[in-house]
C-alpha cells in the first residue's frame, strides 16, 4: 500500500497536469506533434517556428510531384527587393532548403528532369523570376553551391488576385499537364509540368 503525504498530492497533481499540457515531452518545435492546438500551452505555441514547414503534392501523368518547404510570412515587411533582394539567389522558402521530389521523369518549363530529389532555389528580378533546380540535397537553405545546378528555368510571372501573406508553393495536378506555382506578396511565378 502506498502512503501519500498530504503535501505530496498537490505536487503530483501539478506534475501530471504539466505533463498532459506539454504532450509528455515527446514533441518539440519542428518535430511531429508540436505546434499550437489542443494540449499545448501558450509557452509551447510561442516556441513554434515562425516559418513552419509545409508540403505541396500532386500528380502529373504518372509522376508524383512533392515539394517540402518553409513558409515565411510578410509580417509588414517589403518582400521582393527588400527581404528577398533582386538578382540574388534566394532559398525559395525559409530555414532548411526547399526540396523537390519527382516520382517520374517530367518536363519542367520545357526542360527534362529525371525522377529524383532536388533542391529548389530562385532568382527574383524586377522583370522576372528564375527557378534554379540544384542537385545538392539535405543542406540548410542558405548553403547554395552553383556548381551543382541542374537547370535554370525562367518562370511565367503574374500578380496574384490579392497579396499573399504567407509564401505558398502549390502543385496543380493533371492527366498529362500540370503547374508548379510559387506565390508571395504581390508576385506569382509558375512553370508548366508535363510528362513526356
Amino acid at each position: 500500500m502506498v502512503r501519500w503525504h498530504r503535501r505530496s498530492v498537490p505536487l503530483v497533481a501539478a506534475a501530471l497536469v504539466a505533463a498532459a499540457c506539454t504532450g509528455g515531452g515527446d514533441g518539440g518545435p519542428g518535430r511531429a506533434g508540436a505546434g499550437a492546438g489542443a494540449g499545448t500551452t501558450p509557452e509551447a505555441s510561442a516556441s513554434a517556428p515562425s516559418s513552419p514547414r509545409a508540403t505541396a503534392e500532386g500528380t502529373v501523368g504518372t509522376a508524383s510531384v512533392s515539394v517540402d518547404y518553409g513558409r515565411p510570412s510578410r509580417r509588414g515587411r517589403q518582400i521582393f527587393g527588400g527581404l528577398v533582394p533582386f538578382d540574388a539567389v534566394w532559398r525559395t522558402g525559409a530555414n532548411a532548403a526547399t526540396t523537390l521530389v519527382l516520382g517520374g521523369t517530367v518536363e519542367l518549363g520545357g526542360r527534362p528532369l529525371e525522377a529524383g530529389t532536388y533542391t529548389l532555389y530562385s532568382v527574383p528580378a524586377r522583370d522576372g523570376w528564375t527557378l534554379v533546380v540544384n542537385g545538392q540535397t539535405g543542406q540548410w537553405g542558405t548553403e547554395y553551391d552553383a556548381g551543382r545546378d541542374v537547370v535554370r528555368i525562367p518562370m511565367e510571372v503574374s500578380r496574384p488576385p490579392a497579396p499573399v501573406d504567407t509564401f505558398t508553393i502549390s502543385v496543380e495536378s493533371g492527366a498529362t499537364d500540370g503547374r508548379l506555382v510559387f506565390a508571395w506578396d504581390t508576385l506569382q511565378g509558375a512553370l508548366p509540368i508535363r510528362t513526356p
